[in-house]
């Protein structure tokens, strides 16, 4: 009979959003008898390794393969936003710089929010998810979702549990968690396609245009993929009010 071993365990912040209530903000002891990697102890609480940036095993950083010992104290962290921390990481060698994103099937709004604010995102009403998790590990884009299962996929490096429901909430979420207000660029890419906008001079899609906007609108955009023609009517203006709104709930 295998002997049954213990760890104490302590998650950190918004970590605890995946564990039960009992477990939160708090020490615990968890019983396991198997060995076993503290990336699979981690996820078998419920906490997907996409959300980890930081494990201390007895006071030491350690990685994903770091095979787990009978009263190991477990510290779990999620990602620094203010604190430069570097030096300790061991769980991700190369920190994505250029950020994009990948989106699952049910986050459809929330993209074009993303596209919106001119964030490279890319997103599929008919994707599976073996296919986002090779274009999120491929492709080093970040997964956004909100089926934990699909975070735990091992291919996985940088992905993120959205926590709202709410669209409007969601973009404001991603841009707050991943501190991009600095990185917004409004109406420079295509809500449809995700392709980049470029000026257009009216005379050159005038024949495109129905007669209401030939006539009340001067200035265009042009989706350089797809062809899709923009301008600033009353969706213009609503997107505008809720880019302000990011902005002003920021300051």
């Amino acid at each position: 009979m295998k002997q049954e071993n213990q760890v104490t365990c302590r998650f950190y912040e918004e970590l605890n959003d995946f564990l039960p209530s009992h477990r939160r903000k708090k020490e615990f002891t968890y019983h396991y008898r198997d060995a076993r990697s503290i990336k699979d102890l981690i996820e078998s609480l419920g906490v997907p390794h996409t959300e980890v940036e930081l494990i201390l095993v007895n006071s030491k950083s350690v990685d994903f393969n770091y095979q787990v010992k009978n009263n190991d104290r477990i510290s779990v962290y999620p990602m620094f936003e203010a604190l430069d921390i570097s030096s300790d990481l061991k769980l991700r060698l190369e920190p994505l710089r250029d950020i994009k994103f990948v989106l699952d099937c049910h986050l459809g709004k929330l993209a074009k929010y993303l596209r919106m604010a001119g964030f490279d995102t890319l997103y599929q009403n008919d994707y599976q998810d073996h296919e986002i998790a090779l274009i999120s590990s491929q492709r080093k884009r970040i997964l956004l979702t909100r089926d934990r299962d699909l975070l735990k996929r091992k291919i996985i490096d940088h992905g993120y549990y959205v926590r709202q429901i709410q669209p409007q909430k969601q973009l404001l979420e991603i841009i707050k968690r991943f501190d991009l207000l600095k990185q917004v660029k409004p109406f420079t890419r295509c809500i449809h396609c995700n392709g980049k906008l470029s000026t257009v001079e009216k005379s050159c899609i005038e024949a495109q245009l129905e007669p209401g906007t030939r006539q009340f609108y001067q200035h265009f955009k042009q989706c350089r993929k797809c062809r899709k023609i923009y301008w600033q009517g009353n969706h213009y203006e609503d997107m505008q009010k809720l880019l302000n709104s990011i902005t002003f709930f920021e300051q």
